[in-house]
C-alpha cells in the first residue's frame, strides 16, 4: 500500500488495463484500472461504505476526492452533482492519469484529475474553498504523512463544507478522530458499517 501510494508511476499501457464496472449512488460506472493502483481489481470495501453512507452533495460548488486512485470518490461525485467543479488529486502520476481516462469515459467533463503537488499550488494560490472532499484516506502510509495529507486540504473545507473520511475502526478511526479534534477542525462519527467508521470534518467555529 506504501509503495502504490508514493510511488511516480508513468501512465499506464494498454496492455495493462483491465476493465471494471460498478455501481454507486444510483449510477453505474465502466473505468479502466491497472496494476500499482489501489483497489485495481475491485471497488474496495472503504470506498463502498463512503460512497453509499456520505450525504447528498450540493448541486453546485467545488468538491475534492483526496487520494483519488483511478476514481471511483470522484467519478461518483461528478456524476451526481453535474454542476459541481469537482477535483480527483493523487500523488501517483498512474493513478492521475488512470481517473482522467476514466472522467472521459463515464462522461464526466467536470472532474479534474490532478497531481496533488500542482493542485495544492494551485489551491494555496487562489485560496480555494471546498464544499466538500470524500477521501479513503490511505492510513497505512503512517501517522506523520497521513496527518500532514489530511493538514493540506480539510482546513481548505469552506464555513458549511463538511469532509466525510472512511477508515477501519481497527486501524485507528477513533484515534483520528480526537486527533483531528485537536487540529482547530470539528471531528465526529457520522455513521459506522462493517468494521469502518464514516467520520465528518467541519471547520471548528
Amino acid at each position: 500500500m506504501q509503495e502504490q501510494y508514493f510511488s511516480d508511476h508513468a501512465p499506464a499501457a494498454d496492455s495493462d488495463l483491465r476493465t471494471l464496472r460498478f455501481e454507486a449512488r444510483g449510477a453505474e460506472f465502466v473505468a479502466r484500472v491497472s496494476p500499482k493502483v489501489f483497489s485495481a481489481t475491485h471497488l474496495d470495501l472503504g470506498t463502498r461504505q463512503l460512497l453509499s453512507e456520505a450525504p447528498d452533495l450540493p448541486s453546485q460548488g467545488r468538491f475534492l476526492d483526496l487520494g483519488c486512485g483511478w476514481g471511483p470518490i470522484g467519478l461518483a461525485m461528478a456524476k451526481e452533482a453535474p454542476g459541481a467543479e469537482v477535483w480527483a488529486i493523487d500523488v501517483n502520476s498512474r493513478a492521475v492519469d488512470l481517473a482522467r481516462r476514466n472522467a472521459s469515459i463515464n462522461g464526466c467533463p467536470n472532474l479534474r484529475a490532478l497531481d496533488a503537488e500542482e493542485a495544492l499550488e494551485e489551491a494555496e494560490s487562489e485560496d480555494l474553498r471546498f464544499d466538500a472532499i470524500w477521501s479513503n484516506p490511505p492510513i497505512r502510509i503512517g501517522k506523520e504523512a497521513l496527518h500532514g495529507l489530511l493538514l493540506a486540504w480539510l482546513p481548505r473545507l469552506s464555513a458549511d463544507g463538511a469532509a466525510h473520511l472512511v477508515v477501519q475502526r481497527n486501524l485507528g478511526a477513533d484515534s483520528l478522530i480526537d486527533w483531528l479534534n485537536g487540529q482547530g477542525l470539528r471531528a465526529v462519527k457520522f455513521a459506522s458499517k462493517k468494521g469502518f467508521r464514516i467520520i465528518e470534518v467541519r471547520i471548528a467555529s
